[in-house]
């Protein structure tokens, strides 16, 4: 038994004169997951007084855009598709996959879980015709009930430490292999499967392993205020981490993740802010010529009379040093800066093997030339970068595409993923031989 694609335009054909029944879905909502397709019969079909759950031999089956069908007998997928189109039903061809968009994947999925068997060309007793909606299922509201830890990396202060984040928003899936979700999650259903059944469900299981996720964004020095601009790299790890449970288990795949609010709790706040400040001898001071300032404006209100509150805070002043503390502190942080901007290279300057810091083509030592760039990748950013990750926005080094160098005279080009034809040094074709 097979699928026999039919041509374009059939239904309104001849073929479609001569189809004895023809299943088809109507469009699918976002809340139904699973329906079972809607079975007409004409003056011709050989099921008209029998068993509605029989498919006559040279019946028609459609299938829409954003959905796929499988054909279950007996209990065991038989047939499956996920290509649009118009398919006359063969019970005496052999089994036949269309596979669609949904990759080839499903092809082994469809050896593992959808046994294949022919009866000896006969239909069987019990056949019933699904199609499932592959289009994306959005507006999954999710949200921390309780702060879950984030662990926060600050190498300007020397901070590395866990503090607590509450987070909401929404997140989107699909089913990226139905044979996995009919055979493990839906199964024969009446009528259909909606979203509702098993929402709750899988709300609970993306909030359990957000932490894990957020945990793989803090490896990358990530701030939980830069972590809405990362949803990419969540999905990523929310993927990763969900392989096995919705992947593997369900068929379903995470799509896409947007944050509403990420902050962390107001004790873990103001801790943040002020490390930040303290490890800051310029902030230290503004904020301590702030609290003085206000201090006067108290002790111009102060009930016992504005004198005695500017003796009260005269004497707390003369505790702390006067206003010298405040000069102590602006010098420290001149200092800081000062020595910050000294100890800052220029941009086009190069160390030497010798130790010597240039800024021309040869080393003023020891006459060295320049060494040459190492090959690198450039980020949608623009920051030119060595390893796995974007040192200025923390985004992965995009697949696929490969570098490229001259094997002949070591020539790079300035985008080494866009060789030119031929080497501008030596002349050298760019082939295989010279990817990296």
């Amino acid at each position: 038994m097979g699928l026999i694609k039919a041509g374009i335009g059939a239904l309104g054909g001849t073929l479609a004169d001569q189809w004895k029944e023809f299943f088809y879905c109507e469009s699918l909502s976002s809340d139904v997951l699973l329906t079972k397709g809607v079975k007409q019969t004409t003056s011709r079909s050989t099921n008209t007084r029998g068993n509605d759950n029989v498919i006559s031999n040279g019946s028609g089956i459609a299938v829409a855009d954003g959905q796929c069908m499988i054909i279950v007998e007996q209990g065991k997928i038989v047939e499956f598709c996920a290509e649009p189109g118009e398919f006359t039903y063969n019970s005496s061809s052999e089994p036949s996959i269309f596979t669609g968009k949904l990759g080839d994947s499903i092809k082994e999925s469809f050896k593992i879980l959808g046994k294949r068997f022919t009866l000896g060309g006969d239909t069987g007793k019990a056949q019933y015709v699904y199609y499932f909606n592959t289009k994306e299922i959005m507006d999954n509201k999710f949200g921390t009930a309780t702060p879950i830890s984030f662990r926060v990396v600050d190498r300007n202060i020397n901070l590395d430490t866990d503090m607590s984040l509450r987070c909401n928003g929404v997140f989107s899936y699909r089913i990226s292999d139905p044979i996995r979700f009919y055979t493990n999650i839906s199964g024969n259903v009446t009528d259909e499967y909606r979203r509702e059944e098993i929402d709750t469900q899988l709300k609970t299981e993306f909030i359990s392993k957000l932490q894990p996720a957020l945990a793989k964004l803090s490896a990358l020095e990530i701030r939980p205020n830069q972590l809405i601009s990362h949803t990419t790299e969540l999905e990523q790890a929310m993927n990763e981490i969900l392989s096995v449970d919705w992947g593997e288990k369900r068929g379903l795949q995470i799509v896409n993740v947007a944050f509403g609010t990420v902050t962390l709790t107001d004790e873990d706040a103001k801790l943040l802010k002020d490390l930040q400040t303290a490890s800051n001898p310029s902030l230290a001071a503004a904020r301590l010529a702030a609290a003085r300032a206000q201090a006067m404006t108290d002790a111009a209100k102060n009930e016992g009379g504005a004198m005695n509150g500017f003796i009260g805070m005269g004497m707390a002043m003369n505790s702390g040093g006067g206003g010298s503390d405040l000069q102590n502190l602006y010098a420290m942080g001149n200092a800081m800066n000062n020595a910050a901007q000294a100890a800052q290279p220029a941009a086009d300057s190069w160390k030497c093997s010798c130790g010597t810091v240039n800024t021309g083509k040869f080393c003023q030592n020891c006459g060295s030339p320049k060494p040459a760039p190492a090959e690198g990748w450039t980020c949608g950013c623009g920051a030119v970068n060595q390893g796995k990750f974007c040192q200025n926005c923390g985004k992965p080094k995009p697949a696929g595409a490969p570098l490229y160098r001259c094997d002949k005279c070591g020539w790079t080009p300035e985008d080494p993923h866009n060789p030119p034809k031929f080497c501008p040094e030596c002349g050298d074709v760019f082939d295989e031989n010279d990817r990296t």
